[in-house]
């Protein structure tokens, strides 16, 4: 410290230097050896000092010569400001002089804005990289997202779209510049020795011309390619070490030969920012079969087309599909209802994210409003305490504005102390933030400390500033010469409205945090007694994707799967094994139409349901109840079997009021009868907020190869050890597929509490800074009925000279802090009746207006507030009248 502040001295003009610098040099070394002898605490503060000392040494005389020759006003003027820096220079040493002396109300001021900025700051940093941020796309304001809904169908509320729109809106559209459809999901890369699942993207050519990006390196795909991919920039440099001769090799990806042309830049993490590869393929009209919705769509609309305007146009196109492209009488109804779903990428995009972070921002902004109120009522009584020295200020000629600098200047450097305390605390705390965070965030993974933030930072440094030293500072600046008779008493008998207030206004904040608190705890308590339909505890899942060629024949798969279940069952502890295609709360399901044999063959008449397929063991291993006839066994599996299990829920959709086993079933689409062996209980499959869907399991078999779903199954193992059996596992998987990955390893417990993410962190988020707000909030209420005490000791002391007893002087202080407290609860219950409604998205069998919960936090706040009240009024009521009527 001693070397840098020397080195300060030598940056000053050589004139400043000649005249003063030996010997202000001199006085650093000789104070600053002083200073660091007292402890490194002392030497910071006396840093600081000195610097400031320098800086309003080095302006004064770089002032000085521009005043030679001018004007008397003009050097008036010059000198004016001059002294108004330098003054302003010489409060803030002298603010630090005066902190020094007050150490715990500089440490208590520190870490309550600290705590409270940090908290700020750090939500700040999501907010501005997720939501603030502008896509890293050309005029991103121009990207539409489309999808389609079919009012009066059984489709759900909006889905995807086919490959025949694509081809129909790129020829017809007048609207929009370019367009694009893509997939996405997960599938195997192969690089030499290497083998992983990885997340891609299957994208038409033109999804990189839509977003207006270029490759950092090679090309872009053209129409005209077959089989090629472009890589993600963190896949080039983990899995090829940044090396440009990857262009140009191919590779095995997703089950293919693929060639790379090109490598995007960092930024580039479309659709979503785990995208590692992105396998482009033309959509051709010869072949195509209509009908297969789930696509998603992007468009890159002309200047100043509206989303209005352009869901008008696809609408009205989309209707002119069957009689192009043909399809099925369903198909065509669902055409008929068709209305297209046209929205800005960014919305697309952020969905209910953007919500939710600017709700929790808000839980944040409250707690600094309240530490500012908090840190406000410190300084309004630490500037009753210096009445007297004011006065004296007054009295030898300083004037309003000095008066009012000074304790500014306490509160300028107290906020830039907790600025420095909260960027740290940021720093500290937003990896943790990160991981906690939901997955699907977009550019979660990017948030860290930058210039934004420590600008952020500093803004809010300087309006706590403000907000808790300016009006302090005013009211202690007020000419009032009779405080030097007060003889340092500081005594008054007038009430305290502003502390009061601030006060008020803390309760009132406090418990607006802690009722939405609450609704998200008891929100959160439900969910977790949610029945999904099976068991989450003790369950592991897996996947892993056999490609040996012998594995093509239908028979030979089916044997490899069945003998690799018997090893897994003969591992320590393993109880039973089930095989499933899309494992719940992990993947989504298939719908289609579905008709009951015996119903009329008409559009209207079929029922879509979901279905996914499953293997002998899976209900069993997931404690899925058979409520009639029986699950799947393995002979059912290893033959032509045309058997099928219903969910109850799918059984009743088809046979109301019926016994469904025995009965026979088909998907609208297909000639081949199915007969129910079996009914199930309903499941959860895709999140706990969601009504359980009714299901079809078809037996999981190899019937056909070329099913994509045949590579890949999912196993189910019951096993106490669900949390450590993984590498045991591995081991089996690398000796009967060492060309395989093992992917999607995953507890069941692990995915219950994955699909309450969204929840958990909201609710963390929120309690966390309803706690704050009560804990601040107590403190306010201690530290104005301890100072309201302390100033009506002698009439205290009188009213128990007079008879007053203990229990009454007692009532009397938390009667005031009763007041206080009720006031802030009432307005903080009017402020939550409409405050809690932004989190109706989020809470799950509450009511946002839940009485319980209103009724609950509200006493709370009032029980703790009269036990911050109780401390002060005890210490009332010991007071000595005696005692209290000789120190006046």
């Amino acid at each position: 410290m001693k070397p840098a502040l020397t080195r300060l001295v030598r940056l000053f003009p050589a004139a400043f230097r000649h005249r003063f610098g030996a010997e202000l040099e001199e006085h650093v070394t000789r104070d600053w050896e002083a200073a660091r002898a007292r402890g490194p605490g002392t030497a910071v503060w006396h840093a600081l000092g000195m610097a400031t000392d320098l800086v309003r040494s080095a302006l004064a005389e770089r002032w000085r010569p521009a005043f030679a020759g001018q004007a008397p006003t003009t050097m008036k003027k010059e000198r004016t400001m001059g002294m108004t820096i330098a003054d302003w220079l010489r409060d803030l040493r002298l603010s630090i002089r005066g902190l020094k002396r007050s150490p715990g109300f500089a440490a208590v001021s520190i870490g309550t804005l600290g705590l409270a900025i940090g908290a700020t700051t750090g939500m700040f940093s999501v907010v501005n990289r997720v939501l603030l941020d502008p896509l890293p796309y050309a005029d991103p304001d121009r990207l539409m997202a489309v999808r389609g809904t079919a009012p009066g169908s059984q489709l759900p509320e909006e889905f995807g779209v086919a490959a025949e729109f694509y081809i129909q809106y790129r020829e017809q559209s007048k609207l929009v510049e370019d367009l694009a459809v893509f997939g996405m999901g997960t599938s195997t890369l192969r690089v030499g020795d290497r083998v992983e699942r990885i997340p891609m993207a299957w994208p038409t050519p033109s999804l990189f011309s839509t977003l207006g990006v270029t490759p950092i390196l090679g090309r872009l795909p053209v129409p005209e390619d077959e089989d090629v991919t472009v890589i993600s920039y963190a896949l080039w440099q983990t899995w090829f070490g940044g090396d440009s001769s990857v262009i140009g090799n191919t590779y095995d990806i997703s089950y293919g030969r693929r060639q790379v042309v090109g490598v995007m830049g960092p930024d580039f993490r479309f659709p979503s920012d785990g995208t590692l590869l992105w396998n482009v393929d033309a959509i051709r009209e010869a072949g195509l079969v209509p009908g297969r919705l789930g696509g998603q769509m992007l468009v890159r609309a002309r200047p100043g087309v509206t989303p209005e305007a352009l869901a008008a146009e696809f609408t009205t196109l989309a209707k002119r599909l069957p009689e192009r492209f043909g399809g099925s009488a369903n198909y065509a109804k669902v055409i008929e209802q068709f209305r297209a779903v046209v929205r800005p990428l960014e919305e697309q995009i952020l969905g209910s994210v953007a919500g939710t972070l600017w709700m929790l921002l808000g839980a944040v902004a409250i707690v600094l409003i309240i530490a500012c109120a908090n840190v406000a009522n410190l300084f309004m009584v630490r500037a009753e305490g210096r009445h007297r020295e004011m006065a004296v200020r007054q009295a030898v000629g300083a004037g309003r504005a000095q008066l009012v600098r000074l304790p500014l200047a306490e509160a300028v450097t107290i906020a830039l102390a907790a600025g420095v305390v909260a960027v740290a605390l940021a720093w500290v705390t937003l990896p943790l933030m990160v991981s906690a965070a939901p997955p699907g965030v977009p550019r979660i993974g990017t948030v860290g400390v930058d210039a934004t933030t420590v600008a952020f930072t500093a803004a809010a440094a300087i309006v706590a500033a403000l907000a808790c030293g300016l009006v302090p500072a005013i009211r202690s600046s007020a000419p009032n010469l009779l405080r030097l008779r007060e003889g340092g008493r500081g005594a008054t008998r007038h009430r305290h409205w502003g502390r009061d207030g601030l006060v008020i206004a803390q309760t009132a904040l406090a418990l607006v945090l802690l009722i939405g608190s609450g609704l998200l705890l008891r929100s959160h308590a439900k969910l977790r007694n949610v029945d999904p339909g099976y068991d989450t505890k003790d369950i592991f899942t897996f996947q892993f994707a056999p490609e040996q060629p012998a594995l093509r024949d239908a028979a030979d798969w089916t044997a490899f799967h069945l003998a690799f279940m018997d090893r897994l069952l003969a591992l320590p502890g393993v109880t039973s094994v089930g095989i499933i295609e899309n494992v719940p709360l992990d993947e989504g399901v298939g719908i289609a139409p579905f008709q009951a044999e015996g119903q009329a063959a008409d559009p209207n008449s079929v029922t879509r349901l979901s279905y996914t397929f499953a293997g002998p063991g899976y209900f069993e291993t997931m404690g899925i109840a058979v409520h009639a006839g029986r699950a799947y066994t393995r002979a059912d599996v290893t033959s032509d079997f045309g058997g099928a299990v219903l969910s109850q829920s799918a059984a009743r959709v088809l046979w109301p009021g019926e016994d469904p086993v025995g009965r026979r079933f088909r998907a609208s689409s297909d000639s081949t009868w199915s007969t129910v062996i079996g009914v199930v209980s309903d499941v959860l499959q895709g999140d706990f907020r969601e009504q359980a869907r009714p299901m079809v399991y078809y037996p999981l078999r190899a019937a056909d190869p070329r099913d994509y779903w045949l590579t890949s199954p999912a196993y189910a193992v019951r096993t106490a050890r669900a949390k450590t059996i993984a590498p045991e596992i591995r081991a089996l998987v690398k000796e009967v597929a060492p060309e395989a990955p093992m992917y999607r390893t995953f507890t069941m417990e692990f995915l219950s509490q994955r699909s309450m993410n969204t929840l958990s962190f909201t609710m963390l988020t929120l309690v966390v800074a309803a706690s704050l707000a009560l804990i601040l909030g107590v403190v306010g209420l201690y530290g104005v009925l301890s100072y309201v005490v302390a100033e009506r000791t002698r009439e205290i002391g009188v009213r128990m000279a007079l008879g007053a007893a203990a229990g009454q002087v007692r009532r009397m202080v938390v009667a005031q802090g009763a007041r206080v407290v009720g006031t802030g609860a009432l307005i903080g219950l009017g402020v939550a009746l409409a405050a809690t409604r932004a989190l109706g998205g989020l809470l799950f069998g509450v009511q946002a207006l839940d009485v319980v919960t209103f009724a609950t936090m509200s006493a709370c706040m009032v029980v703790v507030g009269m036990l911050a009240s109780y401390m002060p009024a005890r210490r009332a009521s010991n007071v000595d009248p005696i005692e209290s009527l000789r120190g006046d």
